[in-house]
């Protein structure tokens, strides 16, 4: 069963959306990740502006069209999206909060401990050309490990959704889970919720501070992000345009009318051989 099609009699959330915590000290300075540990970046004044103002773009959003919703939280550890979380939560009245958890997987990539700030642009150099998603930051982890603890917790979410957690008692209720996290973390999250491959990954862009993605429950009972964002938008994440096609197909096929392109968005299906009447030759030799 696919990762994201749940059975068709389960309640699903109608959006999952991604959130990148706001500007921090790390970003705004590079020179802090000298003498402030990784988790402990504060919001800098720009974060705080940019994480109310999500807050703001995020409850228009759900709320636009429909009275009727409720909102189920989870946040990174990290002090950057503790503190977005508490800006964006200024937007949402307490009624409309399904919960809150924290979860440690969600946690930006382990940059190591301290580093020293002249070795920094160093690090950023060699992980771009090796490939973000293998290279390991010394004394830090690797992409493939920060995949690994991802792919638990979307288990845990798909299970969750499975035994119909966010189910309100007004079946008429939407809905909504809001992830506040990182910029690699959400693209990981990305990659394992559409099954992109690592080549498919390496070319994507991470969203700007305060920046959200919307994955919106499509008409065949598939999340896609084509509902809430276009084509411009989805090439400056770094999607291709295969990926482009095959968002569309989730958010309005194989039952929808607005979208009638093709979904055949495997990877490696050219390396087989080609269908041939005599395909069981080699086996009767």
């Amino acid at each position: 069963m696919s990762l994201v099609k749940i059975q068709t009699n389960t309640h699903l959330p109608k959006r999952i959306i991604l959130v990148r915590h706001g500007e921090s000290s790390g970003n705004a300075d590079r020179n802090v990740r000298g003498t402030t540990p990784t988790h402990k970046f504060e919001l800098t004044e720009k974060g705080i502006e940019q994480a109310k103002q999500t807050g703001i773009r995020i409850k228009k959003l759900i709320s636009e069209n429909d009275n009727n919703w409720k909102v189920f939280f989870y946040v990174s550890p990290l002090e950057r999206t503790r503190k977005t979380l508490r800006e964006i939560g200024g937007s949402f009245p307490t009624r409309r909060v399904m919960g809150v958890k924290e979860e440690p997987r969600l946690r930006d990539l382990n940059f190591g401990n301290y580093h020293d700030p002249a070795s920094i642009g160093k690090i950023q150099k060699e992980r771009f050309t090796y490939g973000r998603f293998y290279y390991r930051v010394p004394g830090g982890e690797t992409g493939a490990e920060v995949y690994d603890r991802i792919s638990g917790y979307i288990e845990c979410l798909r299970r969750d959704i499975e035994m119909k957690k966010f189910v309100c008692h007004d079946p008429c209720q939407e809905t909504n889970i809001i992830i506040i996290t990182h910029g690699l973390s959400s693209r990981i999250f990305l990659m394992k919720w559409f099954d992109w491959t690592v080549e498919q990954f390496e070319v994507l862009n991470r969203m700007r501070t305060g920046e959200f993605q919307v994955l919106q429950l499509g008409h065949g009972g598939e999340y896609s992000l084509a509902f809430h964002h276009d084509d411009k938008k989805l090439r400056e994440w770094g999607l291709s345009p295969d990926m482009i096609e095959d968002q569309k197909c989730k958010a309005y096929g194989p039952t929808g009318v607005k979208w009638q392109g093709t979904c055949d968005s495997y990877p490696f299906m050219d390396c087989f051989a080609e269908d041939s009447d005599d395909e069981n030759t080699l086996s009767k030799l």
